[in-house]
């Protein structure tokens, strides 16, 4: 995140575009990538012949020297006889030219400096090896001859100049065969450009690309777990999970979000401040939120409207959230309503945000959403009832609809009752709990696959201690819990501490509720690391001595 903010903000990243103008043949054009390189090839094609030409003009001169030398130490008696008779310099390098001179043993190398490719372009015609096999000097060559050292004449000095003379012919044939040959031209320049940056290159500090990242809002916001809660009225808020500290059960708790009178806490869930959070309304419509856009405050704090982030209509209100980090292909969004149907529509349906929203289900009169959930289309739901019932049926049985679909029955409901939670059936425990602030843990194994549509079995034993059941979640040993009540009062405890008991039983106190307070949820928090239970109360016993009362019921019909 701090480094998405610096590409953002500073010149550590920059994004210029770049017009290519160049000299081609005296004009100025403005070329591509392509042609840029096309012509830089050109130019050291050009260079390197220019010297290549000027490398076989210097040696073939050089050969032509070396060549007189090599006829002067092939008949040296001679060459030193006629110098001392002649008269003068002058005369001296007339008579070397006017004579013809045997090769001697280096006839092949002679032969081959004598070829048309090998002399300078300079020279005269008529010069070196015969028809009849005898070699003939210029007046360039027998000046040579004049002036060279004694020394040179040593057999050391010989050996030197024969050498030389093999070397510089190899030399002159090579370059002859770069201009001769274009893909031996290409290697020389590759070898060279290959030196070049064996020599000086070194790792490049910044990245060319062609393509740029554009950088969002979501770019530079950092991910982290945060606690979302939806009031009864309508207020949303975001606050760090770091802010709540672990009790024991039992605990007074701390305030989640200050209310109205008349308002109460009934959504809060847990996000990653990079999801998205689709919110089923009222009238059966979905919005889109970002995790990270809704307003962050403290825990005294309301929060604010979501009306002011929704363009919700005349009376409707989100009923249910669902936080999505990704849209996967195969996964579906299961729903279900109060009133006992459920529907199961696929999660790329729900990929394409609207900002006014879009249809998720078709909702009847006085019917609302419990509960959302992602599935792979083979997994196990659970509903349970205010009446302390549960049905358990494979997702299978309800077949994929799409948005506009009212759904089928999940469960058969009576007067008066309605569905308060929907979960999938994972490997855990299902944490039951009443109004009352009484719970207990029940192994899922305990609850039976049944067809969808039926009653149920009994999931917690409800009268007059209870009240009626107003949560289930789905628990697993080291996760904790948040239980909110009406008033706005919040605490948080490891499941650890809470007993697990058969479906058919009362369980124990959780939460210690003022008068005429009533519990209106419970959410499930994974596993924190690093909290402690400093704030835990002392009426964790009395919570420990209501464990006695636990005790199983009658046999369930």
């Amino acid at each position: 995140v701090v480094l998405n903010n610096l590409y953002q903000h500073t010149q550590m990243q920059t994004v210029f575009g770049i017009n290519m103008v160049a000299l081609v043949d005296g004009q100025p054009r403005t070329l591509t990538l392509k042609q840029t390189l096309e012509h830089f090839l050109r130019h050291r094609r050009d260079v390197v012949t220019r010297r290549t030409i000027y490398e076989l003009r210097k040696a073939r001169e050089r050969a032509h020297i070396l060549e007189g030398y090599t006829v002067a130490l092939a008949n040296i008696d001679e060459v030193i006889a006629l110098i001392k008779a002649s008269e003068s310099p002058a005369a001296a390098r007339e008579g070397l030219m006017a004579r013809t001179w045997p090769p001697g043993a280096v006839s092949g190398m002679l032969q081959r400096a004598g070829a048309e490719e090998t002399r300078p372009d300079d020279l005269a015609k008529g010069f070196g090896l015969g028809d009849d096999g005898q070699y003939k000097l210029s007046e360039r060559q027998a000046r040579a001859i004049l002036d060279l050292q004694l020394q040179r004449l040593t057999g050391l000095e010989q050996d030197k100049i024969l050498k030389e003379f093999e070397e510089i012919l190899d030399k002159i044939a090579d370059l002859l065969d770069i201009l001769r040959n274009p893909d031996r031209l290409m290697q020389v320049i590759r070898e060279e450009l290959e030196a070049i940056k064996e020599q000086y290159g070194d790792k490049r500090r910044t990245e060319i690309v062609q393509d740029q990242t554009d950088l969002t809002l979501l770019d530079l916001i950092a991910p982290e777990d945060v606690v979302v809660t939806l009031s009864h009225a309508g207020y949303v808020k975001a606050q760090p999970l770091s802010e709540y500290q672990a009790q024991r059960r039992g605990g007074k708790g701390r305030s989640a979000a200050s209310t109205k009178d008349e308002d109460f806490i009934d959504r809060l869930f847990v996000a990653n401040s990079h999801d998205t959070v689709l919110c089923f309304s009222s009238h059966g419509k979905v919005y889109w939120l970002k995790v990270y856009e809704l307003p962050q405050a403290g825990h005294s704090a309301r929060g604010r409207p979501i009306v002011n982030l929704l363009p919700l209509e005349q009376g409707e209100r989100i009923n249910a959230t669902l936080p999505v980090p990704e849209y996967e292909e195969g996964s579906f969004v299961f729903m279900a309503t109060s009133k006992g149907t459920v529907k199961k529509t696929p999660l790329k349906d729900f990929s394409r945000p609207l900002s006014r929203g879009i249809i998720a289900i078709d909702l009847h009169e006085d019917e609302y959403l419990i509960g959302v959930a992602v599935t792979d289309g083979r997994q196990d739901l659970m509903l349970f009832t205010s009446a302390g019932k549960a049905v358990r049926f494979n997702e299978s049985e309800v077949r994929s609809m799409g948005r506009t679909a009212h759904g089928v029955r999940g469960i058969s409901l009576e007067d008066g009752q309605r569905v308060i939670s929907l979960l999938v059936a994972e490997p855990g425990t299902v944490l039951t709990v009443g109004a009352n602030g009484y719970g207990k843990r029940t192994p899922v194994e305990e609850f039976p696959t049944k067809g969808r549509g039926t009653k149920g079995v009994i999931s917690m034993r409800i009268g007059e201690r209870n009240a009626e059941q107003v949560g289930a979640v789905l628990v697993r040993p080291g996760d904790e819990i948040m239980l909110i009540t009406e008033a706005g009062t919040l605490v948080r405890t490891a499941v650890d501490g809470i007993n697990v008991m058969s479906r058919n039983t009362w369980g124990v106190k959780l939460i210690n509720l003022g008068e005429d307070q009533k519990l209106a949820g419970i959410e499930r928090i994974v596993a924190l690391n690093g909290d402690t239970g400093d704030e835990a109360d002392s009426n964790g016993g009395e919570a420990d001595d209501e464990a006695g009362d636990a005790t199983n019921g009658p046999s369930e019909a």
